[in-house]
């Protein structure tokens, strides 16, 4: 895919191969332990491999008995050099834009609010859906893909007329059909319980906590004008008693002051 913008001569694509320092740190940290899982599998063979899974992946039964650190780490770990790419790639497509319109610290915050609330509540999801931990609860989720679609909501969100190019085919439509069509498919993708070895419960989670950070100033702002409304109507009521009260008491006699 590739972004392009119109203007009134016709279409001008964006060449800007530029990375932003979050995105840049992010790309280098995955590939880095991607590296290290996969020189672990080469010198340890099975063992060397499942043990980034095991203890750092994402496994709803190990996090409800103390692996609290799962649903952090397992933003870093990726499956394959396909699974990796993807993800980089669509981190550094949208992602930048996203950063330098928030900055470096809030698209941190955003980031990784995003995936560790994209694991937690595929945490909770599997964990109903397997109590005791003999099935889904104990299959692993790795990758950064929770994250990444939080960080494609908040581009449809900061950029829905912004377009784009669905490459190979010449097809543009705009940001938010793209990711409205994205969150369609992910949705589902989540009623073949997971046939795909694709997470579409994290997918799907990440978008909802950007939804839900994207918004919270319109839910506060809510939540204090009904609190204003309800104390200006509790006044009221007040006011309207104490009329009453003192609605038949004869007329206080005026003042002798003289100015």
């Amino acid at each position: 895919m590739r972004r392009y913008s119109s203007a009134s001569t016709g279409f001008t694509f964006d060449w800007d191969w530029s990375i932003t320092p979050a995105i840049q740190f992010l790309v280098l940290a995955c590939t880095a332990v991607f590296l290290v899982q996969n020189l672990s599998g080469v010198f340890f063979h099975a063992p060397g491999w499942n043990f980034w899974i095991v203890w750092f992946g994402l496994v709803p039964h190990y996090v409800t008995h103390g692996f609290i650190w799962q649903p952090f780490t397992y933003l870093f770990l990726h499956d394959g050099i396909w699974h990796i790419l993807i993800n980089m790639f669509f981190l550094w497509m949208f992602g930048r834009d996203v950063e330098r319109a928030w900055g470096q610290k809030r698209f941190y915050i955003y980031y990784f609010l995003c995936g560790v609330g994209a694991g937690v509540i595929n945490v909770i999801v599997k964990t109903i859906m397997d109590p005791h931990g003999l099935g889904a609860a104990l299959t692993p989720t790795i990758g950064a893909s929770g994250a990444i679609f939080g960080v494609l909501l908040a581009a449809a969100v900061l950029f829905p007329h912004q377009r784009v190019l669905l490459f190979p085919f010449p097809v543009a439509i705009s940001m938010r059909v793209f990711v409205g069509v994205m969150g369609v498919i992910e949705f589902f993708g989540t009623l073949g319980a997971g046939g795909d070895n694709v997470s579409h419960v994290c997918h799907l989670g990440g978008m909802l906590v950007g939804y839900l950070y994207l918004r919270r100033g319109s839910y506060l702002y809510g939540a204090r004008n009904k609190f204003t409304d309800w104390k200006r109507r509790r006044l009221a009521r007040k006011f309207e008693v104490y009329q009453r009260r003192h609605r038949d008491e004869p007329p206080r006699p005026p003042d002798n002051w003289v100015n």
